[in-house]
């Protein structure tokens, strides 16, 4: 049992001063090679072409939201004359050179990519076309089209003294201008905003395939719509990536109200990055960087279509023989096994559902059976992230509206979907619900769900742990953990967290759970150091982990650490990771590994040897809602979750990390340099994602896995 005080830290030396700056792979270029291999999915032909396609629109779409905050945040620290260095030894005006010149590289990829895609894609009947490719049967219906669907939707604006320019949002397009009129000597300016209600790209009528013409050709095809009498002399398309974090103001005494402002304000932040086409004229492109205030150096020219996030809009549904085959997660045969009774079935004994692999249905069942469940007296729940029309939502606004106990604790600062949070929220709170919006100075990210029944006379909790979000959508693509338990001591510290969040009550102790603020860095530190020690005294020793980011230096000290005392470390970062495997005398067993693939890996799985063979049933096993970033540690309230029930610790460690480990199809290995280098991928090659969309996890099998056994067919496993 592990009990510890909350605010106890151990304290862990960060790298000499005199460390070598190489010491650590930096956190920004770290981020560019992630996405240069979800990039390099658009290249791999065992994809499917639309898949393939998408790939590139996610590539596309990342960079931007890693320009609106990342890069935003580095250029507001240049600009507030910070010099200071990070843990790398770059300044961050350092790290916007080096990210300007990785980032050139990428879009340039990004495009070369496009095009080839463009090609394959004509050949199969989907064309982009430009406006010089149009038959006169497509123009005229286009001119109808325009007519109705697009011209009510411009507003022209005159560029001079008397028309300020136009505010352009944040992804905003537009076209830039340059006319005569008819008998006039000077020429005049004028900009459109391109509609975002409308479709990016137009599909033109024809039983022969997909046809398609991107909105700004076929706006400036009918620009004598727009401005009759004038003759067009020059035009340009640009695109606006503007600063998009939030400045969040504590001491607010309505932060609710604090936040819905300062999203207004977000929507006219700072323009990051102006995109124009590489027709651009120099004298539209002067007129456009000084009434945006851009400088030269935060302009990017592109040769194709601007906004390739928008590709994932040609996707079309007519086509599923360029897709993905079709994959149905299955629902937990344990479920079944008691009627569909999640309660009866969570008692008997704990559950883990792996998603996708395993349908996100039984999470919302869980929900909906406490909702209308009249044993059931009290929910709690956490909320960062959910969709439209969360089910989740919809389950608690009918618990609430039936008179139980409904708490949410509502992050407001989940970045992206504050508006929806608030939103939702609210529609919570008018249905009965009490709402909390965390902790002032925290993010709450952690994902749990509390269940409190009346059986026999007494209360019994039910919790759900997850390491995602409650999305229903995300949950078909992230692979992701859900934990289900009735065990006391996870109950009890479930109870305990939820006080916190609601009234701020630090707990003196967690029974099994750790915790940030207070002990999870602890346990890691913990648990870290006792691999080193059993190392020392000549019993095996080793560290598998799964996680989407490594940065915190102390952790990765530590790891260095153990490296160096003989713990043989094994790392599965999906993203970010800022320490360098390999290294003599620092990280020599150390190996870090990267799956990007059909599905985007988002659990986090914590393995420690604990003096024993790995894998085995002496290994500690943990799952976690947090990465090891600083920000997890020290600014979010997460948690990390022991796993107690044999077969689940079998499932997680012999099934999932084993699986993880194997990967060959889609893995990529970190060398020294910081570099990637992709395993060799052969028609035999072993896939995660494949062994589990066509094998039953363990947990979930019920009395399947007993048939199965009794028939002498044990559930494979990824080692056999």
């Amino acid at each position: 049992m592990v009990s510890q005080e909350l605010d106890t830290v151990l304290s862990v030396a960060p790298a000499p001063a005199e460390a070598p700056a190489d010491r650590y792979i930096n956190r920004e270029l770290s981020w560019l090679a992630f996405n240069e291999r979800v990039l390099e999915e658009a290249r791999n032909t065992r994809h499917p072409l639309l898949e393939r396609l998408r790939f590139l629109s996610i590539s596309a779409s990342n960079l931007d939201e890693f320009q609106m905050v990342r890069v935003a945040g580095l250029k507001a620290q240049v600009d507030a004359g910070v010099t200071t260095p990070g843990i790398d030894g770059l300044s961050p005006a350092r790290q916007l050179e080096a990210i300007k010149d990785r980032s050139k590289t990428l879009i340039d990829g990004q495009y070369v990519i496009w095009r080839t895609l463009r090609g394959l894609l004509s050949r199969e009947g989907i064309s982009v076309v430009g406006e010089g490719q149009l038959d006169d049967d497509e123009r005229t219906w286009l001119a109808g089209y325009f007519e109705r669907e697009i011209l009510p939707l411009l507003t022209p604006m005159a560029i001079d003294p008397a028309h300020p320019f136009p505010f352009i949002p944040n992804f905003g397009f537009g076209i830039a201008l340059k006319l005569i009129g008819e008998g006039g000597d000077e020429p005049a300016h004028a900009i459109i905003r391109l509609p975002q209600q409308t479709d990016r790209f137009i599909r033109l009528p024809g039983d022969e395939g997909s046809r398609f013409l991107p909105l700004e050709q076929a706006v400036r095809l009918h620009l004598k719509n727009l401005f009759p009498g004038f003759r067009l002399l020059e035009t340009g398309f640009f695109r606006v990536v503007r600063d998009s974090e939030i400045e969040i103001d504590e001491e607010s005494q309505d932060l609710v109200r604090h936040f819905e402002s300062a999203l207004k304000r977000r929507r006219r932040g700072s323009v990051i990055d102006l995109v124009v086409d590489a027709a651009m004229p120099g004298e539209l492109l002067n007129l456009l960087t000084d009434r945006l205030d851009v400088s030269p150096g935060d302009v990017t020219v592109v040769e194709g279509e601007l906004g390739l996030s928008d590709l994932a809009r040609l996707i079309v549904d007519h086509r599923p023989d360029l897709l993905f085959d079709p994959y149905s997660a299955r629902f937990p045969e344990r479920i079944r096994d008691f009627g569909g009774n999640c309660f009866d079935a969570i008692r008997a004994k704990d559950i883990i559902v792996h998603h996708p692999y395993e349908s996100f249905d039984v999470v919302v069942q869980f929900l909906q059976q406490a909702a209308r469940d009249p044993a059931v007296v009290a929910i709690k729940q956490t909320l960062y992230r959910t969709s439209e029309g969360s089910p989740i939502v919809k389950a608690l606004i009918e618990a609430a509206e039936a008179g139980k106990s409904v708490t949410a604790v509502v992050e407001l600062k989940a970045r992206f979907d504050e508006e929806a949070n608030i939103r939702w929220a609210r529609g919570l709170e008018h249905a009965g619900a009490q709402i909390v919006y965390g902790i002032p100075d925290f993010k709450t990210h952690t994902k749990i769900s509390l269940i409190v029944r009346r059986e026999q006379g007494a209360l019994v909790t039910y919790v759900h742990y997850g390491t995602g979000n409650y999305h229903p959508v995300t949950a078909k693509i992230y692979t992701d953990l859900s934990l289900f338990t009735t065990t006391p001591a996870l109950t009890r510290d479930a109870n305990r967290i939820f006080n916190f969040l609601t009234g701020y009550i630090r707990p003196h102790t967690l029974e099994a759970v750790a915790m940030s603020p207070g002990t999870l860095r602890h346990r890691l530190h913990d648990l870290i150091g006792r691999e080193i020690d059993n190392a020392r005294a000549g019993k095996p020793a080793a560290i598998w982990a799964k996680m989407n980011s490594l940065v915190d230096s102390q952790i990765i000290d530590l790891l260095y650490q153990a490296s160096g005392c003989g713990v043989e470390i094994d790392l599965v970062v999906r993203g970010i990771c800022c320490l360098r495997p390999g290294v003599e005398g620092l990280s020599e067993r150390i190996r870090v590994k990267s799956l990007v693939g059909r599905f985007l890996e988002h659990s986090r799985i914590f393995c420690f040897a604990n003096g024993g063979e790995m894998p085995s049933s002496d290994t500690l096993v943990f799952v976690s809602s947090a990465d090891w970033m600083t920000r997890n540690f020290d600014y979010r309230v997460e948690t990390m979750i022991p796993i107690l029930n044999p077969t689940v610790h079998r499932q997680i460690l012999g099934q999932i990390m084993v699986a993880n480990l194997r990967d060959t199809e889609q893995s990529w290995t970190l060398t020294s340099d910081g570099a990637y280098t992709r395993l060799a991928n052969t028609d035999n090659a072993f896939s995660a994602h494949r062994f589990f969309m066509t094998n039953p996890s363990l947990s979930g099998r019920g009395s399947a896995l007993q048939r199965q056994i009794q028939r002498g067919n044990a559930t494979p496993t990824p080692a056999e």
